[in-house]
C-alpha cells in the first residue's frame, strides 16, 4: 500500500533548501550592492559636473552637503538614466561611459561660458555652434598654448574612453533579460515624468516639492540653485514663446497708433548710414589708466548719448536684433538668440520701411553669411543685398581681421553708386576680441596703467589701437558726408563692452571679469553702455539722447532723418518718453531712477505691457498689429508682411 510520502511526491532535503534560500540571498545582495554602486556613481558624477560648472569643488560640496532638494534630485535623475541606459546595453555601469563626457564636457564648456561672458550654458548656445568653430583660427593665432592642450585634453579623453569602454567590456557584469526588463520598466516611467515637469511655463506640484524652482529671470541663479543638470533642462522649452498675459485682438486693437508715414518732413530724402561697432568703448573710462594720445576723439565730440546693451563681450546678434527691429530681448526667453531662433519669416525693420520709401537696401558685414545666421536673417528683415566675406572685393587686414578702414571705404563707394537713397546697416569686425598682446604691430599708442599687470596692460593696448581704427572710421564718414550735396544721417554705436578680463579687475572698474546682470544702477550702467553718436550733414550730431535700449535706435535715426512712422517714430516715441531703457533686469524711467526686477512685479507699467503685446503680436501671434502699425509693403509687395 503506498504511503502518503509516495502520493505528495520526494520532500526537498535540508541542503537543497538551504541553497535555494542561499541563490535567494545572493541575488538580493547583488541587488543591493547594484542600487548602491548605482547611486554612488550617480552621485559622484553629480558632484563632478558641478564642481566643473562651478569651477570649484568646495561650492560643489555646499551644494550636496545641505542636503539641499535640487541637489539630490539631479543625483536621483542620473541615477536613473544609468539604470536605463545599463539596461539597453546589458551591462552594469557601461552606461558611465556614455553619460559622464558628455555631461562633464558640457559642464566644463559652460564654467568657461560664464568666465568669459558671465552668463551660463544654455541649450540654445549650440545653435551657432559653427560660430566657434569659425573662431578657433583666431584663438589659435592669439593662444596656440590654449588649442594645443585642448586638442592633447581631447584626444587623451578619447583613448581612456576608448580603454575604459574596453574594459567594462570585460569586467562589468551582464543583467539577465528579466532583470533588463524590470530595470527599464521602473527606470522609463520615472524618467518620462521628469522630463514632463521640466516645462517652466508650467506649474508642477512634484517639481515645487522638489524645490526645484525655474529662476528664468535670473539665468545665474537658476544654475545657482538649481544646479547645472537640472537648470539646463529647464531651458530647453525656450524654442517656443508663451503669449504674454491679456494678449488677444482686442488687445492690440486698443493700442493707439499713429496713422500715416510722412517719408521725409523737408521733402528731401537722406542717406542713412548706421554702423555698429564690434566692441566699441572709450577704455579711458577704465580708473588709473592713461591712454595717449585721445583713442576715440571723434566719438568723444560728436556724443550723442549712450546705447545701454543688454549684453556684455559677446552677443552681438541680440543688439542688432534690438537696433533693427525696434523689439526687445527683455520679452524673450533669458538665454536665447532670436536670429537663431525666432527669425523664421518676414519680420517688420528698418530695412522693410526703407525698402518701402524706395531706398537701396544694404547690409554689411566683413564675415562670412552664415554667421549669427545673418543671410537668412537680412533677408526676412527685406534687405535687398548683403554683403558678407563671400561677395565683397578682398578688404585690407589690420591684425588678423578686416579692417574698419577698409570697411568704411566700401560703404562709402557703395553709397556713392546708387542713384537712389541708401539705407546701408553694417557691422564691423576689426574689434572683435581677444585683445592679446602684441596684435598691432604697428601700434601707435601708449598705455599708462601702474595698476595692471603686464598681460593686462597690453591687451588695453590692444584693444584701445582697435577702437581708435573705428573711431577714425567714424571720422573718415563725417568727413566723406560733409562734402555731399545729399543729406546724409550717420548712426555709430558699440554693440557692448569689449572682454577685457582682468582688466577690469585689476582697474578697479569692476568687481568681476564679466559684467552684472543684476546690480545698482550706476554699476549697470558702468558696465553696459557703450558711445552713441547719431549725426547730420544737416544739422550735425543729435545732443542729450542719453542712455537708451538699442530698441529705441530706429526711433533716433529716423527722427535725425526727418521721417515718421507709426511704430518706429509713434510708438516707441511714447515708449522711450516713459522709459528710455528697457532691460531684462531693469527699467530706467525719464528721470533717471531705476526699477529692478520688473517683470516679477504684480503689474507692469501700461507702456511696457503693449510694448511685449505688440512684440509677441508680430513674432510669435496672430499680426493684428501689421496694418496699422507696420504699413510697408502695401506699395511694395516685395518688402509685404504677410498676416
Amino acid at each position: 500500500m503506498a504511503s502518503f510520502a509516495d502520493h505528495i511526491g520526494p520532500t526537498p532535503d535540508a541542503s537543497e533548501t538551504r541553497g535555494r534560500a542561499g541563490t535567494l540571498k545572493t541575488a538580493l545582495l547583488r541587488a543591493v550592492l547594484s542600487l548602491v554602486g548605482t547611486a554612488f556613481a550617480a552621485t559622484l558624477l553629480a558632484v563632478a559636473v558641478e564642481a566643473l560648472a562651478r569651477g570649484s569643488g568646495r561650492a560643489a560640496f555646499d551644494f550636496f552637503a545641505g542636503l539641499h532638494r535640487p541637489a539630490w534630485t539631479t543625483a536621483f535623475v542620473l541615477a536613473m538614466s544609468i539604470v536605463a541606459i545599463d539596461a539597453a546595453l546589458g551591462r552594469r555601469y557601461r552606461s558611465l561611459f556614455l553619460l559622464a563626457p558628455p555631461l562633464l564636457a558640457l559642464a566644463w564648456i559652460g564654467s568657461q561660458k560664464a568666465v568669459y561672458l558671465g552668463d551660463p550654458l544654455y541649450p540654445a548656445d549650440f545653435l551657432y555652434y559653427r560660430q566657434i568653430v569659425e573662431l578657433m583660427p583666431l584663438l589659435a593665432r592669439d593662444r596656440p598654448l590654449t588649442i594645443v592642450a585642448m586638442i592633447a585634453a581631447t584626444l587623451g579623453g578619447l583613448a581612456l574612453l576608448v580603454y575604459g569602454w574596453r574594459l567594462a567590456a570585460r569586467h562589468c557584469g551582464r543583467n539577465g533579460l528579466g532583470a533588463r526588463v524590470a530595470r527599464l520598466a521602473i527606470a522609463l516611467p520615472v524618467l518620462a515624468f521628469f522630463v514632463s515637469i521640466m516645462d517652466y511655463r508650467a506649474f508642477s506640484w512634484t517639481r515645487d516639492r522638489l524645490d526645484v524652482i525655474p529662476r528664468m529671470w535670473d539665468q545665474k541663479d537658476n544654475y545657482a540653485s538649481n544646479g547645472f543638470v537640472l537648470a539646463f533642462a529647464l531651458n530647453l522649452p525656450m524654442a517656443t514663446v508663451a503669449a504674454p498675459s491679456g494678449y488677444s485682438a482686442e488687445a492690440i486693437e486698443r493700442i493707439a497708433s499713429q496713422d500715416g508715414t510722412v517719408p521725409v518732413a523737408t521733402g528731401e530724402r537722406p542717406d542713412v548710414v548706421v554702423v555698429m561697432s564690434e566692441s566699441f568703448w572709450d577704455p579711458a573710462r577704465l580708473p588709473g589708466v592713461t591712454i595717449t594720445p585721445d583713442p576715440i576723439p571723434t566719438a568723444r565730440a560728436l556724443r550723442s548719448g549712450e546705447v545701454f546693451s543688454p549684453e556684455f563681450g559677446g552677443m552681438t546678434a541680440n543688439v542688432e536684433f534690438e537696433a533693427l527691429t525696434g523689439f526687445s530681448n527683455a520679452f524673450l526667453p533669458y538665454g536665447s538668440i532670436p536670429y537663431q531662433q525666432y527669425v523664421r519669416t518676414r519680420i517688420p525693420s528698418l530695412a522693410t520701411f526703407f525698402r518701402d520709401q524706395g531706398y537701396a537696401t544694404t547690409a554689411l558685414h566683413p564675415f562670412q553669411g552664415w554667421f549669427w545666421n545673418r543671410s537668412v536673417v537680412y533677408d526676412a528683415f527685406g534687405f535687398e543685398r548683403f554683403l558678407s566675406e563671400e561677395n565683397l572685393p578682398p578688404l585690407e587686414k589690420r591684425g588678423p581681421l578686416a579692417s574698419d578702414a577698409a570697411m568704411t571705404e566700401e560703404i562709402i563707394r557703395r553709397a556713392d553708386e546708387e542713384q537712389k537713397p541708401v539705407f546701408i546697416f553694417a557691422v564691423s569686425l576689426q574689434g572683435h576680441g581677444p585683445y592679446e598682446p602684441d596684435r598691432y604691430k604697428d601700434a601707435t599708442y601708449a598705455v599708462s596703467a601702474p595698476g595692471l599687470k603686464h598681460r593686462a596692460r597690453e591687451s588695453v593696448l590692444s584693444f584701445s589701437e582697435g577702437a581708435a581704427d573705428a573711431d577714425k572710421g567714424l571720422a573718415r564718414l563725417v568727413e566723406w558726408a560733409k562734402g555731399r550735396e545729399r543729406p546724409t544721417v550717420i548712426a555709430f554705436f558699440g554693440d557692448h563692452l569689449p572682454p577685457l578680463g582682468e582688466a577690469y579687475v585689476q582697474s578697479g572698474y569692476m568687481k568681476e571679469p564679466v559684467a552684472s546682470r543684476r546690480a545698482p544702477l550706476e554699476q549697470m550702467k558702468a558696465e553696459h553702455e557703450t558711445p552713441l553718436v547719431i549725426w547730420s550733414n544737416r544739422s550735425g550730431p543729435r545732443s542729450d539722447v542719453g542712455t537708451i535700449s538699442p530698441a529705441f535706435l530706429p526711433l533716433e535715426v529716423l527722427e535725425a532723418a526727418g521721417m515718421e512712422h507709426p511704430y518706429y517714430t509713434g510708438f516707441l516715441r511714447e515708449v522711450r518718453d516713459r522709459f528710455p531703457v528697457v532691460d531684462r533686469h531693469l527699467l530706467i524711467d525719464e528721470a533717471g531712477q531705476a526699477q529692478p526686477d520688473w517683470a516679477r512685479g504684480d503689474e507692469v507699467d501700461p507702456a511696457v505691457r503693449d510694448f511685449r503685446l505688440l512684440q509677441y503680436d508680430v513674432m510669435f501671434g496672430d499680426r493684428h498689429a501689421i496694418g496699422r502699425f507696420f504699413p510697408e509693403g502695401e506699395g511694395s509687395p516685395d518688402v509685404a508682411l504677410a498676416r
